[in-house]
């Protein structure tokens, strides 16, 4: 039973994720973009629960929250980019094999080091995201580690064509004046 990475599985990480309570969700979420791009194409930058070679989707409940995320990485670069321009979109979400890991001390229990969390330490996150997808999850709702709130991250193979839509026009962010007015909120 190998993963996507070519490695095997941890048989009780499958067996823990297997034994959650499966759930629902079906609401708003928000994704932030480069001005331009679909909203609905699958992340490229090998986040915390990239699975490979299998799309995802990575989007939080709360505007903030996504803005956050992005903001993190644009951070890491030796400049801020002054000249990105990206956008937030609404996105209207249904779900129905969802995993709830709301909390970290639920992660910590599937072997994430809650104290390096918020670092860019990915290797057992994306075990976890491996094998939700192998049990055939649409989504994980995991806690963010760049806000105080929580993130969706959704398995675009799993999903209907007709189960995600965007919703509105997209709102641009001005990354100075969000920068300046949330510097106290982030998680860095």
């Amino acid at each position: 039973m190998a993963s996507r990475s070519g490695r095997a599985r941890d048989p009780d990480l499958i067996d823990a994720l297997d034994a959650r309570t499966r759930t629902t969700f079906e609401g708003a979420l928000w994704r932030v973009v480069r001005e331009g791009r679909d909203p609905l194409e699958p992340s490229r930058a090998g986040g915390r629960w990239e699975l490979g070679s299998s799309d995802v989707l990575y989007t939080s409940m709360e505007p903030d929250c996504a803005i956050a995320e992005v903001e993190y990485h644009l951070s890491q670069q030796p400049v801020f980019p002054s000249r990105i321009r990206s956008v937030c979109h609404e996105l209207r979400v249904r779900a129905s094999g969802v995993i709830r890991l709301e909390t970290l001390s639920e992660l910590v229990d599937l072997g994430v080091d809650a104290a390096r969390y918020r670092e860019p330490l990915y290797e057992r996150t994306r075990e976890i995201g491996d094998a939700a997808a192998f049990l055939g999850c649409d989504a994980l709702i995991v806690p963010s580690a760049r806000w105080n709130c929580l993130n969706v991250v959704l398995f675009l193979e799993s999903f209907e064509s007709d189960s995600i839509e965007t919703v509105g026009n997209p709102k641009s962010i001005d990354w100075k004046a969000w920068r300046r007015e949330h510097a106290s909120r982030r998680r860095h």
